[in-house]
């Protein structure tokens, strides 16, 4: 069974979202709000966590495409090797946002992801997320939750979230009701910025 806490993005209260972080660092994987929709995440620094949450995404956990939350820019350079001054300029300009960065990995990764030579960066613009993200520490490693519905694609309801995700998650994260569309990802590691989905942020950026 999930624990179910209820918190509110304009002001998350700090005692539970010292609970949701105790559970991160126990290894817990949680289903929490971000600034688009739902997210599964667990502490990026737990590898027993992260096999866990690619066990769930039936993904090999060396090849899965998981983001990294981050509070902001400031442990970018823990994670990604160093960019450019107009890449800079266009995160900086964007984030906090709906954005997926993706960007050339460092030799810091954590080690189940040495061989990833890419990794997606997000910083949503979300008073729960970003609370939980700065208490921690370090990021959370993240996918967004998917519906097998075949009209709705993400589920939104988090008392529907809880029903279906009950028995595979250690806590659900009540931040209201989320957005169905996803984040933007845009990819940074080539010469110019390349579209790889069109989603919530606006794509004009590039």
């Amino acid at each position: 069974m999930a624990e179910y806490i209820k918190l509110y993005n304009e002001n998350p209260n700090p005692r539970e979202v010292k609970r949701v972080v105790d559970c991160l660092r126990d290894g817990g994987i949680i289903i929490y709000p971000t600034d688009t929709v739902y997210g599964l995440g667990c502490d990026i620094t737990n590898n027993r966590a992260l096999e866990k949450i690619a066990k769930i995404r039936g993904v090999k956990l060396a090849k899965a495409n998981f983001s990294f939350i981050c509070k902001d820019l400031s442990n970018l350079s823990d994670y990604v090797r160093q960019i450019d001054n107009r890449t800079f300029k266009l995160l900086k300009r964007t984030l906090p946002g709906p954005y997926t960065f993706v960007l050339p990995g460092s030799n810091n990764l954590p080690t189940v992801f040495k061989k990833k030579k890419t990794v997606g960066i997000r910083v949503p613009n979300n008073n729960i997320c970003i609370a939980i993200v700065e208490e921690l520490g370090n990021p959370i490693v993240s996918t967004s939750i998917h519906d097998e519905d075949e009209v709705i694609e993400y589920t939104t309801d988090p008392e529907l979230i809880l029903e279906k995700w009950d028995n595979l998650v250690d806590m659900v994260v009540d931040g209201g009701y989320g957005d169905n569309i996803p984040s933007t990802v845009i990819d940074l590691t080539g010469d110019e910025p390349e579209l790889i989905r069109e989603g919530k942020g606006a794509v004009d950026i590039i």
